[in-house]
């Protein structure tokens, strides 16, 4: 098996980031993973389609614990992931980057931790700050030389899916502070920080939230998408290049 020190959890849109190629199955007692290999930056690097090349995996139905596995399994210390969300924050508009810095959960079916209790041991992780501050550092400065802008930080709130929130809900989200809304981070964030990896999210601003615009749809998501991906690959080229 190969190894990399660096997985990149691709979100929607992000398959035709990097020339796929060269994949494996990588077998983890959640089930099976697939990545793959890339050379970036003179990196060995791994490359996970989180809802599949094909896109048809729908955010609740991710292997969210075999790709965090996977990552751990390959020797890998560090995790970048894009994740496509919607903006709470009249201050971050739609195609533009976010680096979350927090999260509250709102999912609901989620096999969310590596420690449910089957060997008999409890264990509690520290989730103050779910984010890797070395990542996002990394990230910023990435950003800085390529003139580009990324918001800093903002708290993301994680539904289940697949539907889009309603608009009463999103009040509600933006009432707790919430700055964006997507689908996906958790439990991926949680699963990273127990199996003690580096875990950044960059986000990908597509779309207002349901009762801030008139409607939301996963083809406006996948638009805007196509168009941030030059500006998103680049970013983690110059990100990649200091690690």
């Amino acid at each position: 098996m190969n190894k990399a020190t660096l997985v990149i959890i691709g979100g929607s849109g992000t398959s035709d980031l990097f020339p796929l190629k060269d994949s494996e199955e990588v077998s983890t007692p959640y089930g099976r993973s697939f990545v793959y290999w890339l050379s970036i930056a003179n990196k060995d690097v791994a490359f996970i389609a989180r809802h599949g090349v094909m896109h048809n995996l729908p955010p609740h139905k991710v292997n969210y614990r075999a790709n965090i596995y996977t990552a751990k399994k390959i020797g890998s210390s560090y995790i970048l992931a894009t994740n496509a969300v919607g903006s709470l924050n009249k201050r971050i508009h739609p195609g533009e980057l976010v680096l979350a810095n927090q999260v509250i959960d709102f999912t609901k079916e989620r096999a969310h931790t590596f420690f449910s209790s089957e060997d008999g041991k409890v264990v509690h992780t520290d989730m103050t700050y779910p984010f890797s501050s070395f990542l996002i550092s990394k990230v910023l400065k990435a950003s800085k030389k390529l003139g580009l802008k990324v918001h800093s930080k903002g708290t993301y709130i994680c539904t289940e899916g697949p539907r889009f929130e309603t608009a009463a809900e999103i009040k509600m989200f933006r009432k707790i502070g919430g700055d964006l809304v997507g689908m996906t981070v958790v439990p991926e964030v949680f699963l990273a920080r127990e199996m003690e990896l580096e875990y950044a999210s960059i986000c990908i601003v597509t779309n207002w939230a349901a009762g801030i615009s008139r409607k939301v749809s996963s083809e406006e998501v996948l638009q805007v998408m196509k168009k941030l991906n030059p500006k998103l690959k680049l970013l983690l080229e110059e990100t990649i290049k200091l690690i």
